[in-house]
Formats: structure tokens, sequence, C-alpha cells
């Protein structure tokens, strides 16, 4: 699983901050790592450096093998919130993505009703 980080002009990442980042996108969702091809954060300022309360943004793109790509977005007043809300928002979604395609597999041809 691949895990790229974007920012707009607005916001600034160390490089320790960068890699904390990107450990934490692999722990979070590294029990569908092997299903993930990439992860892309984008983190944005919604008010262009002023402190108005939740104003980072943090949409989380994730995209599954053989998927449609997932998205969501989460804002906070710091980034590491920002991205942590998301990060809980993104497991959920992958979550009911893979369980309901899991069901699907496990299923009968006949509905759930076995043949005798």
């Amino acid at each position: 699983m691949q895990v790229l980080i974007n920012t707009d002009h607005n916001i600034t990442l160390t490089e320790n901050s960068t890699d904390e980042l990107e450990t934490t996108v692999e722990t979070t969702l590294g029990h569908f790592g092997s299903h993930l091809t990439r992860v892309e954060i984008h983190l944005t300022d919604q008010s262009a450096g002023r402190s108005t309360g939740n104003d980072i943004r943090c949409l989380l793109e994730a995209r599954p093998e053989g998927l449609e790509p997932q998205f969501v977005t989460d804002n906070a007043s710091t980034v590491d919130v920002a991205v942590h809300g998301a990060l809980h928002k993104m497991l959920h979604t992958l979550e009911t993505t893979f369980g309901r395609l899991n069901q699907h597999k496990g299923a009968s041809s006949m509905g759930g009703i076995e043949p005798r």
C-alpha cells in the first residue's frame, strides 16, 4: 500500500510529521493493506492560514484493488485531528465495503436457502 500526502500552500509538514502520518495510515488501515493499492491524504487549510476553528480539511482517498476509489473527509482544528477523524471514517467505510464483498462471495446462489 502506497501512502501519498498532499498539502495546499497554507500547510507545511516536516519530514518527521510526514513519516508519522504515513505510519498512522499504515497502522490504522494495515488490516486492508493487501487490498489497497494506494491511500492519498489531501490536506487543505480552508481559512487560508487564519485560525477560525475547524478549518483544516482532510480528504482521504483509498483505492481498493479492482474497486472504485473510496473517499471520506473530516474537518478539525489541527492536521493530526483531521487525519485521525478521516482515518476513523475510512476504516468504517472499508469494513463495510469489504464486508459486503465477503458476504456476497459466501452467499449461496439461492439467496441464503441451502438446497436439499
